[in-house]
């Protein structure tokens, strides 16, 4: 089973303006009879689970209980074809559609978690396309709390998976098919932001080669630098080296 999220991304500012402050209520209290202060209101109810759901945590709690993993393609015919008796086919899609489209999963999704068949084994990677909408689709749903930059964190959760994804930016957008104008001028920006930072990595590559130390500590210390930071430059160097060979085989 495939999922759907949207693309779209809520480019609203946080805090952009603050709202005008709280006519004072000057109305008397609101009594209940006899003169008694009037009942709180009703705490809201709890979700109820659709039923299939709840079979579904008891039958597979490790996909659908207290915490979820992506699932497989061709779920529901997998589940069909081992409990069919005890699910009701109508009832089951429902279920899968309101599981897939929860922020629970879609956030196992955007963390590039692998698909899982009913046994909880990994059986495909994630695709990139799916981990991007998923993203997108997480932060859109998001509330910023005071003074939280929910673009800058987006953006920086887009450069990662663009990386993580190992692919080239041209295949890694042709991949995604994004609509969405802003949504695409924040990737743009995210990537822009890896390339400049890759530009650095292989710098750094190419002085600590020339360098002839072979030692990472000695030569961090030779130009002033941080010794885990030139090791996460070395690495992201090797990395696109690596990815440019395979592209060239």
């Amino acid at each position: 089973m495939t999922e759907s999220v949207s693309s779209t991304v809520d480019n609203s500012v946080p805090g952009a303006s603050a709202p005008a402050p709280a006519r004072a209520d000057r109305r008397p209290q609101q009594r209940g009879g006899r003169g008694r202060p009037a009942a709180p209101a009703a705490a809201r109810p709890a979700r109820e689970v659709h039923p299939v759901l709840a079979q579904l945590a008891t039958l597979h709690p490790t996909l659908f209980g207290a915490t979820v993993l992506p699932l497989k393609r061709g779920i529901y015919q997998d589940l069909l074809a081992l409990h069919g008796e005890a699910l009701d086919k109508a009832g089951l899609k429902v279920a899968l559609a309101i599981h897939t489209r929860s922020t629970r999963y879609l956030n196992a999704v955007a963390a590039g978690a692998p698909r899982h068949d009913l046994q909880g084994a990994v059986v495909e990677a994630m695709a990139p396309g799916h981990v991007f909408h998923a993203l997108v689709e997480v932060f859109k749903r998001k509330k910023p709390r005071d003074g939280e930059d929910l673009q800058a964190k987006l953006r920086r959760r887009m450069a990662l998976a663009f990386i993580d994804s190992g692919l080239s930016r041209e295949a890694y957008l042709e991949s995604l098919q994004v609509r969405d104008a802003d949504t695409q001028a924040l990737l743009d920006a995210a990537l822009d932001e890896v390339a400049e930072q890759d530009a650095k990595a292989e710098a750094v590559h190419r002085a600590y080669v020339a360098s002839g130390s072979g030692d990472v500590h000695a030569f961090a210390e030779m130009y002033g630098m941080n010794a885990h930071t030139v090791m996460r430059q070395l690495h992201r160097a090797g990395q696109l080296q690596a990815a440019r060979q395979a592209g060239e085989a």
